[in-house]
């Protein structure tokens, strides 16, 4: 047992998995510190990673040597890729897990990390020196010195359940609440704020009649989460149901309004506005009847399933009724009721781009102690947090991600930027180059950025290089191989397309809709022995290939547009001004742009309530 390490990491969520796996996979002595060892990266809501906008970021996370897209592949039930009918810049995979084995699985992985251990424990204090964190102490008295600390500790600082009018203090249902942290880092002058998620019901399948409901069923193709090469799916494959609330339902849950935390003054805290509660729904949309609702399965052999759609903190007697009233359910039996929860967080702007604190240094915060929600969000951050605190530890430059490198890029330049008035999750919207930052090229964007600072593995870089050698191969080939009218029109006819008069190219018949790569492979012969050259994923490379030819128009454009804004990212204005002084702007953007401090004119363009004509005048007085 020792007590110096370089890095530690508190809490072992998703954002803790993933910071103390990356510091010690790129060398750092590390201690991952937890109060359950038998609860590592513990699913708290849903058993699913991915969705939309959330599965490109699990995939950047894997592409940079996390773990999360590895154990979701090897605990899967259904996995689905979702928004195949729209552009590939919306294209998400998600998977449902089995939720037991998604934490034995982690920390199979943890416990096989060189230089990572691990301590259970409550963390209670930070040991601060010279304005630096250089240690933690715990509950138990231990005391553990090191050059940096990541904190990630999602809902639990502080944190108080609600169901009805019954309040637990806990962190989750029947696990403790943390004290002490979110005290002495208020006083250390950070500023401190209160959130809210909440959870559904947890059901009996036995109980449910399935014959009411919809079956829906994964997909079974190449898709998965990580790059890596592998056959993940060995659990025993399970749908997902569909069905729906109806106004009977609505009557029950209105008549429970006044018992209900959120609406008797009980909870005072942010809430998530695109994820409310069924209670919420029906006050909000008084006008619909029904919404949807997904049963989905919490593991392979459990008959616990999550009723996806209906997260309530109502009494537990109306979210039964309620439940009743629904067809499939007139026999229902549940495990436990829906709670909402309420936690700590502390304010995003008082971090760098690194994720360490402007007011603290070598300490870090990544997760729902941000401010964001979600295991994907919190996973990106904890993958980030980690590689700099690690560097922090042996020196080197900051590991940052622009907005045009990865969605972590876009999530942590707004939790810095904007800040956050509610708990923030990724959607595509959000980022402005969804066409560069698809789900299937984050590899090809992250990995080599990634090994620059130790966190990737030979292997991963071997499987990344063999793949762009392949496509840059078959991209040649299909750029510079034509064919005829008579080896290609009798295809062209069967999918609805034109005929070609004269030879042809196949990259430009690639630009039709419906025209595949494979599809051209079957007329070719030439094609189909170039494809059959690729030994390994070849389904992978098609597809992308595919992507890059058919959507080059936009894939240059975005690239031309993110290659202008980058200028205003090299434009540094950190202690180029005193922003109070200057009356050319308004007082709202004085006073916003004093308290971001922004590291440069890109920065400060994307704060809210900056105007373009406030740009101006600062790139003018920088004679620009």
């Amino acid at each position: 047992m020792k007590f110096n390490y370089d890095v530690i990491v508190v809490g072992a969520g998703h954002a803790g998995c993933e910071a103390a796996h990356i510091a010690a996979m790129a060398g750092s002595e590390t201690l991952l510190i937890t109060m359950d060892m038998n609860k590592i990266a513990q699913m708290s809501c849903n058993p699913a990673i991915g969705g939309i906008a959330k599965g490109q970021i699990v995939r950047e996370i894997d592409a940079m040597g996390g773990g999360m897209a590895y154990v979701t592949d090897h605990t899967s039930l259904q996995f689905r890729m979702l928004n195949v009918s729209k552009g590939p810049a919306m294209w998400s995979p998600r998977s449902q897990c089995d939720r037991a084995k998604f934490i034995t699985t982690w920390r199979g992985v943890l416990e096989n990390t060189p230089h990572l251990y691990m301590w259970q424990d409550t963390v209670n204090q930070l040991s601060i020196e010279n304005g630096a964190v250089c240690g933690v102490k715990t509950m138990l008295g231990a005391e553990f010195h090191c050059k940096s600390v990541v904190l990630t500790n999602g809902t639990f600082l502080n944190g108080l359940l609600h169901i009805g009018r019954t309040q637990i203090k806990g962190g989750r249902i029947s696990e403790p609440a943390s004290y002490g942290l979110t005290e002495q880092i208020k006083e250390l002058g950070f500023k401190a704020d209160r959130m809210k998620t909440g959870t559904p019901v947890r059901i009996d399948i036995r109980s449910v009649d399935l014959s009411s409901c919809r079956i829906q069923d994964g997909d079974y193709d190449f898709h998965k989460f990580s790059f890596l090469d592998y056959e993940p799916k060995t659990l025993k494959q399970k749908p997902c149901y569909i069905l729906a609330t109806n106004k009977r339902v609505h009557d029950v849950l209105r008549s429970g309004l006044k018992d209900s935390p959120l609406y008797n003054g009980q909870i005072k805290s942010i809430g998530p506005r695109y994820c409310p509660s069924v209670e919420t729904k029906i006050v909000t949309f008084a006008d619909k009847d029904s919404h949807p609702l997904f049963l989905e399965p919490e593991g392979e052999s459990t008959t616990e399933y999550y009723l996806n759609g209906f997260s309530s903190s109502l009494p537990m007697d109306i979210q039964l009724k309620a439940l009743q009233e629904i067809e499939a359910f007139k026999n229902i039996h549940i495990f436990r009721p829906g709670y909402a929860i309420e936690y700590d967080f502390f304010d995003p702007t008082q971090l760098k781009h690194t994720l360490e604190t402007k007011p603290i240094k070598n300490l870090f915060f990544a997760g729902q102690i941000n401010g964001t929600t979600g295991y994907e969000e919190a996973g990106g951050q904890g993958l980030i947090a980690g590689i700099n605190a690690h560097i922090k530890c042996h020196g080197g430059s900051d590991f940052t991600l622009a907005r045009d490198e990865a969605y972590i890029g876009v999530l942590i330049d707004d939790l810095v930027t904007k800040g956050v008035d509610e708990p923030y999750r990724m959607f595509t919207s959000r980022a402005e180059y969804r066409i560069l930052l698809r789900q299937d090229n984050a590899d090809e964007r992250l990995t080599a950025k990634a090994d620059a600072v130790g966190a990737i593995t030979e292997e991963r870089l071997n499987l990344l290089n063999s793949k762009l050698e392949w496509k840059n191969n078959l991209k040649s080939f299909l750029n510079q191989h034509a064919v005829t009218p008579a080896e290609a029109n009798g295809y062209l006819q069967s999918i609805g397309s034109s005929e070609i008069e004269g030879r042809t190219k196949l990259s430009d018949l690639l630009h039709r809709p419906g025209v595949t790569i494979e599809g051209l492979g079957d007329v070719d012969a030439e094609l189909k022995t170039e494809l059959n050259k690729i030994k390994n994923r070849r389904e992978e490379i098609t597809e992308s290939v595919e992507i890059e030819i058919k959507y080059a128009g936009y894939i240059d454009r975005e690239n031309l547009i993110a290659e202008k804004l980058h200028r205003l990212e090299n434009i540094k204005i950190k202690g180029r001004f005193d922003y109070s002084t200057i009356n050319a702007i308004s007082t709202e953007a004085r006073q916003k742009l004093a308290k971001a401090d922004p590291e440069t004119i890109a920065q400060a363009a994307r704060i809210p309530g900056i105007s373009p004509s406030d740009i101006n005048i600062l790139l003018v007085m920088m004679g620009r």
